[in-house]
């Protein structure tokens, strides 16, 4: 005959979501008492003509005007653009220069600016000698012979030498390479110098090392009897009490 087990709580599993059924959220016959409710409103139906009295109110067409509000009519001010008015022909406002403002007479007193006038041109007599603009001679301004002048410093261009110069033979003048400089550690206090030397082998050692994978720390039995073995073992049931050994208080 075949074993049976007490059963396990922790194995038995609930049903699903889909299978608890809760009221409706939606309208208002059956609807979740533990949900707010809004108000609900339903289509009445179409009243016959002996009611007519009943029902007078206007129909979809009674228009309202935008203006008015259920505090009342809108008070803020309304504009339209009208047409431009004709100009009346009996009022002809004058323009600025219907105004002569300089024939006004003085008043309190007042001083009146000077007023001028402009002529004709007067005819030359012959007897006046009057002389052109190239008749004057301004003395000249170049050099240093103007008596009410002041004068810069004059300079003036000499000829070549007939002997052979620096001037004319180039190869006589001096190149850069003629001069000798002077080493500045003779005069100047002198830095230090260094020089740049080879570079120097660095002393090795020629025993040889074993690397990481040659230890086997497994393997040592110095300080304990054997080295640590694991195995694989069975797999216990999760709803099994742990054992308590030490319980803190």
């Amino acid at each position: 005959m075949e074993k049976k087990y007490p059963l396990i709580a922790g194995r038995e599993k609930g049903p699903g979501p889909g299978r608890y059924g809760l009221p409706p959220t939606i309208g208002f016959m059956g609807h979740d008492f533990t949900m707010q409710t809004s108000p609900a409103y339903s289509f009445h139906g179409r009243m016959s003509d002996t009611m007519y009295r009943v029902d007078s109110s206007p129909g979809p067409q009674y228009h309202i005007d935008a203006k008015m509000t259920r505090f009342g009519r809108d008070g803020t001010p309304a504009y339209s653009m009208l047409g431009r008015v004709k100009a009346q022909k009996l009022f002809q406002t004058p323009g600025p220069g219907a105004y002569s403002p300089e024939k006004t007479p003085t008043f309190n007193l007042q001083r009146r600016p000077p007023s001028y006038t402009m002529g004709s041109r007067s005819q030359y007599r012959s007897v006046d000698s009057v002389p052109a603009p190239n008749k004057y001679s301004l003395p000249p301004l170049m050099g240093p012979q103007v008596p009410n002048k002041q004068a810069s410093a004059s300079y003036t261009m000499s000829g070549s030498y007939s002997a052979g110069g620096p001037s004319v033979d180039l190869a006589q003048t001096p190149g850069p390479c003629r001069y000798n400089s002077t080493d500045p550690s003779v005069y100047l206090p002198r830095k230090p110098a260094f020089s740049m030397l080879g570079r120097h082998g660095l002393p090795r050692d020629a025993t040889e090392k074993p690397g990481p994978g040659t230890y086997n720390p497994e393997k040592v039995t110095v300080n304990k009897a054997r080295a640590p073995a694991y195995s694989l073992g069975m797999r216990h049931s999760e709803f099994v009490t742990p054992l308590v050994v030490n319980v803190s208080d």
